[in-house]
């Protein structure tokens, strides 16, 4: 009961800035995904539930030191007018919560999720300017050197990329700050829940930027195509609708090609049943366990075969 009075006025103090998150997500294509956060993060706590122990849990009074942090950072937020920083606050005081009431059995349990919810906070300000016009530079070069290859006469003026029969601009809502945003999400929302080793899941977490760089090159390219192919009505009907669509199958595709190929290159070796005439000998049936016994509780190895003697004088 104490800790659902705590939720309730844990929104009814932050429900501006979740008022803010929730406008974002509606209005701004490039935290579509924020709806999506919380729902996930609440399945992943489902599905870690066999690891909480609720005889083990125990509540600590650090948590009321996480929540006063939090809470200052909700101040500090507010006095500097940034809606990132109030809205990152929200990540220690529900950490806190979550050992006040449950100790570090909670946390463990919670972690994963709690981590999670940093993708539904918009980015601030400056920094979607600066890396969406990084974005920007990036696409419209790569793309602009793929028509080329494909046989286009292309060349870039800025951000726009001129053609035989057009003109492609590619504008900040296209620079792929949108696609990168919600892909690093899911790619880490993969490796979160994905049975592989740490390095297969880190991995998959850093290539989320060049896949959405990839899927991005690859729309610009496919519009200047159409551009020279069938016109500019279908090309920008393709470059504005149907493409924004396609966009994350094909970087999923992309990401499903990547773990079959980690799962061809780093495959893990289950041990082997010893070769009886080894064993009997002491040497190990695995490769990798050399000079290691493989016989079982109980057995002896066999005695040392007679052999040739020398004799001393």
């Amino acid at each position: 009961m104490e800790l659902v009075v705590l939720l309730a006025c844990l929104g009814w103090v932050c429900w501006p800035v979740l008022g803010d998150m929730i406008h974002r997500w509606s209005t701004d294509p490039r935290y579509g995904h924020g709806y999506l956060v919380p729902l996930f993060a609440l399945g992943l706590l489902w599905m870690r539930r066999p690891s909480y122990d609720l005889d083990r849990a125990r509540g600590s009074l650090w948590g009321v030191v996480l929540v006063a942090s939090g809470s200052a950072v909700y101040l500090l937020g507010g006095y500097v007018g940034s809606g990132w920083i109030e809205g990152l606050s929200l990540l220690p005081v529900l950490t806190g919560l979550c050992v006040l009431f449950g100790g570090t059995t909670a946390l463990r349990w919670a972690a994963p999720s709690l981590a999670f919810l940093f993708f539904m906070i918009p980015l601030p300000w400056r920094f979607e300017v600066a890396l969406g016009a990084s974005l920007q530079r990036i696409a419209t070069k790569l793309s602009t050197v793929s028509l080329q290859t494909l046989g286009f006469v292309a060349y870039s003026e800025g951000n726009v990329i001129v053609m035989e029969e057009g003109r492609i601009g590619v504008v900040e809502a296209c620079s792929g700050l949108g696609m990168l945003m919600t892909f690093i999400a899911i790619s880490t929302a993969v490796a979160i829940v994905v049975q592989r080793p740490w390095f297969d899941r880190i991995l998959i977490v850093l290539s989320a930027i060049p896949i959405a760089l990839i899927a991005n090159i690859a729309r610009i390219t496919l519009t200047g195509v159409l551009h020279e192919t069938v016109g500019g009505e279908w090309a920008d009907r393709f470059y504005h609708d149907l493409a924004g669509w396609l966009m994350i199958p094909f970087a999923l595709g992309l990401l499903m090609i990547e773990l079959w190929v980690l799962s061809r290159l780093f495959v893990e070796l289950e041990a082997e049943e010893p070769v009886p005439g080894l064993a009997m000998m002491g040497f190990a049936g695995n490769a990798g366990h050399r000079g290691v016994s493989n016989l079982r509780a109980g057995e002896h190895a066999a005695p040392p075969l007679p052999g040739p003697t020398r004799s001393t004088d």
